[in-house]
């Protein structure tokens, strides 16, 4: 189960479900396509690669002041996505886990 330290990135899955109400957001899914593919969540976004550096060309195209929810297999890879965002100026970006873990917490999945 992947951990997760309050540090304003990082969230748990109750604490997504909060937030989400609130603001949908963008949810994105930073594993590879045929990850996606395999399984993703009904209201993901976009999905955007983080190994083959999709994700990182693609951050011009996303609004500074929105809120992004990044998930991935486990929550690693959507941790590193979520502080490069973070550290390119956007605010609101949060890791909300592992796709499994999130699927299994009662999010429609398909």
């Amino acid at each position: 189960m992947f951990t997760k330290q309050s540090n304003g990135i990082d969230i748990s899955i109750d604490e997504f479900k909060e937030k989400y109400a609130e603001d949908q957001g963008i949810v994105i899914d930073v594993r590879t396509q045929e990850e996606y593919e395999e399984g993703h969540l009904v209201k993901t976004d976009k999905q955007l690669d983080l190994m083959n550096g999709e994700f990182e060309e693609s951050l011009g195209e996303f609004e500074k002041d929105k809120t992004y929810y990044l998930y991935c297999r486990t929550g690693n890879r959507s941790g590193q996505a979520a502080r490069i965002m973070k550290s390119q100026g956007f605010e609101n970006v949060y890791n909300i886990g592992g796709f499994k873990d999130l699927a299994n917490a009662g999010f429609e999945a398909e």
